[in-house]
């Protein structure tokens, strides 16, 4: 077998200082990390920690560096003859991933790495299979997704059969006493662990583990839908549930109450913030973790996914220096991630920032963020009482749950201070009604609403599978299209085999919104206690777009599809 055609001898840090991608400092610095703080770990991985590149800088240099082809695993699909040739340790190991054979020669294995010039792992994976190699190069995490796709379900399978054969061990007294407690957790915590990994390389947001008579069942949440992803055996169950009790520092004797938490996991070199809810059900409780990357919920307002004309309004609205902003939206429509990007845009020297949150998603330097404790008495309403008396500018409320908070929020922008909150409600009008329906008063409401963002996530159509249909004459109806004879062409989702959406039909996510600025005409109806038909009616005079004319516009562009209007906008039909 020849290895000889990629022999050389120049190793990564130097290829790097030579193309300019760090200094050799830099350099020096890493590979001193390495020695002492990192051992066995990549100088690839370790410069990146460290801040001097990035991965798909490094990814760049070697491909123009050694002149050979860089590969994106997410588009294409593995033959199974190809995964079944290596043990999925080994590609963790090197980080690596066979992907397909040579179209010039099929004795040449095509091998995707993220450190093309590891010698010794290409004469590995030569050795292995019998083949030729031909390296390629991706960066690290594209490489971890891949493994984690083919390899993962069996993985966790793999752990989880583990763990049932060491209690059957303890039960017959095979395994010393001594040794019973770390046998018996090393499994279950490498299964949480690897549960987690698998979430986020499939992009989901939301983990469900569910006990059911017989077997647990654990669902990950993806762009905004639950898709089954494994079931175990019931005895995992209490095990499991005890370990990420114990990770986010819940009672593990408590399973009659509901509980809350919070923990953190590190996935390929990004911090996750976790947030855990236990529920006791019949079968036991059940978890459910929400992930949120740590720097996830601070963005660029541009990436938010405004149209032109409604980020102008957008900004309109924040550049008030007093009054109320209410982001409306059911849970999970992305209201969060608006807040902390207004609030990261309006965070600057000269301005006191102060939040009340229950609880803190995510911290942002600059910014005072208070947590509602209820055990000791700090709520939202007597937090916002103490606020009032720290000289706050901005003021952010996780959300308006009661009277209470609504009347303080009120008084407080009224007073000079510019508040920013969120409510559930279902359109940017309702809003107005529900303040009045907490007991508000309408001329107050008048007097201290600037705007109302309400907003919700509709699911992009694949790029890969997305298929370009001539619309019907039901999508005609749902686009409200009244001419029947005119032909135009929509994208439509397709469930396969796609490598990139995971046979959904749909990657990744952009907001809808529904902008109105409560201009004067719209004060004097709330003033008169007009109700949210009314408002609705004047302010769409006034140039507001509904969130079913947004998602429509979308529909139109080829961004999304017609089933995302009929499961977002559903209140409206």
């Amino acid at each position: 077998m020849r290895t000889t055609t990629y022999r050389r001898k120049k190793r990564l840090g130097d290829l790097l200082v030579e193309v300019g991608v760090i200094t050799e400092e830099q350099l020096g610095t890493a590979l001193e990390m390495q020695k002492t703080e990192k051992k066995g770990e990549k100088l690839g991985s370790v410069l990146i920690e460290l801040g001097f590149t990035t991965e798909q800088q490094i990814m760049e240099a070697l491909q123009q560096q050694l002149g050979i082809e860089s590969v994106d695993l997410s588009n294409i699909r593995i033959q199974d003859e190809i995964i079944k040739m290596i043990d999925e340790s080994v590609l963790r190991k090197y980080s690596l991933i066979p992907f397909a054979f040579s179209e010039k020669n099929p004795n040449i294995l095509k091998v995707a790495m993220s450190d093309p010039l590891d010698i010794r792992a290409m004469d590995d994976i030569s050795i292995m299979t019998g083949f030729q190699i031909e390296r390629c190069v991706t960066v690290q995490s594209d490489i971890a997704t891949a493994i984690d796709r083919y390899y993962g379900n069996a993985e966790v399978l793999r752990v989880a059969e583990q763990y049932t054969r060491e209690r059957q061990q303890q039960n017959t007294g095979t395994i010393q006493d001594e040794d019973r407690d770390e046998q018996a957790e090393a499994p279950i915590v490498k299964l949480v662990r690897q549960i987690i990994e698998q979430a986020v390389h499939k992009r989901a947001s939301d983990i469900h583990i569910e006990p059911m008579e017989n077997q647990v069942r654990i669902r990950f949440r993806v762009d905004g839908v639950l898709h089954e992803e494994m079931r175990h055996d019931i005895a995992l169950h209490a095990a499991m549930i005890a370990r990420i009790k114990i990770v986010s520092g819940l009672d593990i004797s408590e399973k009659r109450r509901p509980q809350d938490g919070r923990a953190t996991s590190i996935v390929d070199r990004q911090e996750y913030d976790i947030r855990v809810s236990l529920l006791p059900t019949v079968y036991g409780e059940k978890a459910v973790m929400r992930l949120a990357q740590k720097t996830g919920l601070t963005r660029d307002k541009r990436d938010l996914g405004f149209p032109d004309d409604e980020l102008e309004k957008f900004n309109d609205i924040l550049s008030h220096n007093n009054g109320l902003i209410l982001v409306t939206g059911p849970t999970g429509s992305g209201k969060s991630t608006t807040l902390y990007t207004a609030l990261s845009e309006l965070n600057v020297e000269g301005v006191n920032i102060i939040t009340v949150e229950d609880p803190v998603e995510a911290n942002i330097n600059g910014i005072n963020q208070v947590q509602v404790n209820e055990k000791a008495g700090l709520t939202f309403g007597s937090a916002l009482r103490s606020i009032l008396r720290q000289d706050p500018d901005i003021i952010m409320i996780g959300e308006i749950r009661d009277a209470e908070t609504a009347e303080i929020a009120v008084k407080a922008s009224i007073t000079g201070h510019l508040v920013v909150s969120t409510l559930h409600t279902n359109s940017a009008a309702s809003t107005i009604t529900r303040l009045a329906d907490m007991g508000v008063q309408s001329y107050m409401i008048g007097d201290s609403v600037i705007g109302v963002i309400a907003q919700r996530l509709v699911r992009r159509v694949c790029p890969e599978c997305g298929v370009t249909v001539e619309a019907d004459e039901d999508d005609k109806r749902e686009l409200g299209i009244k001419d029947k004879s005119e032909k135009f062409m929509i994208k439509r989702a397709r469930h396969c085999e796609c490598v990139r959406c995971g046979g959904t039909g749909y990657f990744g996510r952009i907001g809808v919104y529904e902008i109105m600025p409560v201009n004067r005409e719209i004060k004097r109806a709330i003033n008169k206690g007009e109700n949210a038909d009314v408002l609705e009616q004047i302010a769409l005079k006034n140039g507001m777009k509904t969130l079913r004319m947004s998602v429509i516009d979308y529909v139109l562009k080829g961004i999304t599809t017609v089933d995302e209007v009929r499961r977002v906008t559903y209140e409206n039909n």
